[in-house]
């Protein structure tokens, strides 16, 4: 692939194994169109989607026993969508959306390597109206808050595509932004359940985080 390097990993959830291709490392950088500049992704976070971030594993995790009831699914800033990939093999009904450009090319990799089927993929930029993109019934995100204005565009995002009854999980590092996002939330109907995540992932890697989980 010209211009990045990637290599492909196998991560352990539970006890299943998965092939993930990812960038090399967080000091890739290929944008030769300015095709990520263009929709506002600074040279300093292109590599961000391209990673199997602490977080991302958390909410993966998570949903290898949450409930599923039926339920239209939207992961959203998803990255390499580990956790669509993981509800996907579960059968649920998932979309998978992030704004980065490359994000769709990786989610069909990952869907090779995993021996999966084809999965809806939209691009999805929070600051935009899409309104093709539907309404959920549990939306998922992991690690999003890490900019200032972000708390605002999440949430108006998250209640344009949530559908009555709604179930909001997010898993996020203890950023500074958390706070924020949770006034914006709540100033749309939404009512905060926050629980402190497991302090160790599974490959032993210590994580410090919660579950955000939020309905109304």
């Amino acid at each position: 692939m010209p211009g990045y390097q990637v290599k492909t990993e196998t991560l352990l959830l539970g006890n299943t194994p998965w092939q993930i291709r990812s960038l090399m490392n967080n000091q890739q950088y290929a944008d030769p169109l300015n095709t990520s500049g263009d929709i506002g992704i600074p040279p300093a976070g292109w590599s961000m989607f391209g990673q199997v971030w602490p977080s991302a594993r958390v909410l993966a995790l998570a949903m290898l026993t949450h409930p599923l009831h039926g339920q239209r699914i939207l992961e959203i800033g998803a990255g390499l969508a580990l956790t669509s990939l993981v509800l996907h093999r579960r059968g649920a009904n998932v979309t998978v959306s992030d704004w980065h450009p490359l994000a769709e090319s990786f989610l069909l990799e990952n869907l090779r390597l995993n021996h999966l089927g084809p999965m809806r993929y939209e691009a999805g930029n929070w600051a935009i109206p899409s309104p093709w993109l539907g309404r959920f019934d549990l939306i998922l995100g992991s690690d999003l808050l890490y900019e200032r204005q972000q708390p605002a565009q999440l949430a108006s995002f998250i209640d344009r595509h949530a559908a009555a009854g709604c179930e909001v999980i997010v898993v996020d590092p203890d950023r500074g932004n958390r706070a924020a996002f949770g006034q914006e939330m709540a100033a749309l109907g939404y009512r905060l359940i926050m629980r402190t995540a497991d302090r160790e992932l599974e490959d032993g890697v210590a994580y410090k985080g919660r579950f955000l989980t939020f309905a109304r």
